[in-house]
């Protein structure tokens, strides 16, 4: 079959499929019967099928068909729609769109958009699940558990510890920024957002992170890096607040292309 026949033959193909949709209204948008990554665009009554970018969804939630949205294939349930389009990969990305784990770091995870990969890393002591795509404690991620958790550290015994309940905090004694927490005797590696170190509280088993200079010891700790600039990016990037630093980044996306 020659190259003008197979361009025939997929034309022939996509007008039969328009003249086998019939608009229910003037306009609006509706989920294709058998593919999650494909909708038709209703204007004036005249149907024209849409492919989502690829890693995209149509999402089918708006109840009145006015919305164009495709998101992650991960937001959007599918339900009977189970056709897709071929991947599309690149350096990190599975798809063109979506988010996905390391192939190496538990702890680092990449956002791609049309192909480009941001990287993102959980704060220490946390891993990437990909399953829930968030960051976690990575003891309770299965393909990034350690042999020793914490580094060996051992929370303190019952009744050690005044006032602290079954939560307690601690320094590391190496790194200023690092610090362990104790969950029912359970100890975790943590670390505090960066720009700032763990400072010990005035009660046991307590303590917060803090600028640098107001820390004892470890005013010197980032060295002639330029804290400012890097507070403000990531205040840009919304990885300063606790939520944005222990979850993946969801993002609304409406590209599309032409079938």
């Amino acid at each position: 079959m020659n190259k003008c026949m197979i361009v025939f033959v997929a034309l022939f193909g996509a007008a039969l499929a328009q003249d086998s949709f019939k608009c229910p209204d003037d306009f609006g948008f509706y989920p294709h019967e058998k593919s999650c990554d494909k909708y038709w665009k209703c204007d004036n009554s005249v149907a024209e099928l849409k492919t989502c970018g690829n890693g995209l969804a149509f999402d089918a939630t708006d109840e009145k068909f006015l919305a164009e949205n495709c998101d992650y294939l991960h937001n959007v349930d599918c339900g009977d729609r189970s056709q897709l389009e071929p991947p599309i990969s690149s350096p990190h990305c599975s798809r063109l769109y979506g988010i996905f784990p390391d192939e190496q770091k538990c702890d680092v995870f990449w956002n791609c958009w049309n192909g480009e990969p941001s990287r993102y890393q959980c704060s220490p002591g946390l891993a990437y699940d990909r399953d829930s795509r968030v960051c976690m404690w990575a003891d309770q991620v299965p393909e990034c558990r350690n042999e020793e958790v914490a580094n060996g550290f051992s929370c303190p015994a019952a009744g050690e510890i005044s006032n602290s309940g079954s939560f307690s905090r601690h320094a590391h004694p190496e790194d200023c920024r690092k610090y362990y927490i104790c969950l029912d005797g359970v100890a975790r590696e943590y670390g505090c957002p960066i720009g700032t170190v763990f400072k010990i509280g005035d009660g046991e088993g307590t303590g917060n992170c803090e600028d640098p200079e107001d820390v004892p010891g470890c005013e010197d700790y980032y060295g002639d890096l330029d804290l400012k600039s890097i507070r403000k990016s990531e205040l840009l990037a919304g990885l300063h607040t606790p939520e944005a630093r222990n979850k993946a980044p969801k993002v609304k996306a409406t590209p599309a292309k032409e079938a």
